[in-house]
């Protein structure tokens, strides 16, 4: 483990797994800290020399009063700086969103990989109800994480009521718990991209790398749905299904699959999309 500085001065905590290969950097979504995606990290070791770091206010990385997605860009920059000065880019749900954001504004990286972002582009789910962000932050300053999360689950992620009770009760919520102010960092990240509508015409249309965007066959429609809307951005995109798999992504059905993708194989070499 080691530490790379922002710009902002905030400090980001990240592992290396693995000495060889080119460097390839983890992005996490929402709540996540490196240690979801510890296990992708050591099975791509084999091939990549994987950076694995916490997001802002996630983990042991620290925090800044002000957030701007601009200062969640840099921290990403800060980590590829220190991987060499360009990078290879796996991000997963609202992480995704983040990393696609970065290489549209130019950062370093020369390929990216996208699991399941998570954008409302029809009615097949709830649209984020309007002041979403709002009671967020609102909840989040008055220190009420129970409050915070409930709100993510039940508005943000349309969970029934009596299915976020159960959570409570289960050893992640505490966990979920330290990382909550950070849902106010996501919010404002995905707000434009749950309004029920159509991707932004034209949005991440001029992203000049190559691009795959996954998805699984076994998840809620709606994601597989952002995804095949994604992947329609411009001939840089590549849809691909993973057979079996759903938001909580197995890494064992995940890594051959970024692996293949990330060393230059064709479409047809990694499966049917």
């Amino acid at each position: 483990m080691f530490t790379v500085v922002s710009s902002d001065g905030t400090p980001i905590a990240c592992e290396r797994h693995g000495e060889t290969g080119p460097p390839l950097v983890l992005v996490g979504g929402t709540l996540m800290t490196r240690a979801r995606h510890a296990p992708l990290a050591s099975l791509l070791s084999r091939d990549f020399t994987v950076y694995n770091y916490d997001r802002r206010g996630r983990g042991e990385s620290g925090d800044h009063p002000h957030y701007d997605v601009q200062r969640e860009i840099d921290d990403l920059d800060a980590v590829i700086g220190r991987a060499g000065g360009s990078a290879l880019v796996f991000g997963m749900s609202s992480g995704a969103v983040l990393a696609l954001e970065a290489v549209a504004r130019g950062s370093a990286v020369s390929a990216l990989a996208l699991y399941e972002p998570p954008f409302v582009v029809d009615g097949t789910r709830p649209r984020l109800p309007s002041g979403y962000v709002d009671r967020i932050t609102a909840l989040v300053g008055r220190g009420d994480t129970t409050g915070a999360l409930t709100c993510f689950l039940t508005e943000g992620l349309a969970m029934p009521p009596a299915a976020v009770d159960d959570m409570r009760h289960t050893p992640v919520w505490a966990a979920w718990e330290a990382s909550a102010r950070t849902l106010v960092y996501d919010g404002l990240l995905m707000a434009d991209f749950m309004s029920g509508r159509p991707l932004p015409t034209g949005r991440w249309a001029e992203v000049a790398i190559p691009v795959l965007v996954g998805h699984g066959d076994a998840g809620e429609t709606y994601m597989a749905n952002a995804a095949k809307a994604l992947a329609l951005r411009g001939d840089r995109y590549t849809l691909h299904t993973l057979a079996g798999q759903n938001h909580n992504v197995d890494p064992h059905a995940l890594a051959p699959v970024l692996t293949a993708f990330f060393r230059g194989g064709e479409a047809v070499a990694l499966g049917p999309a």
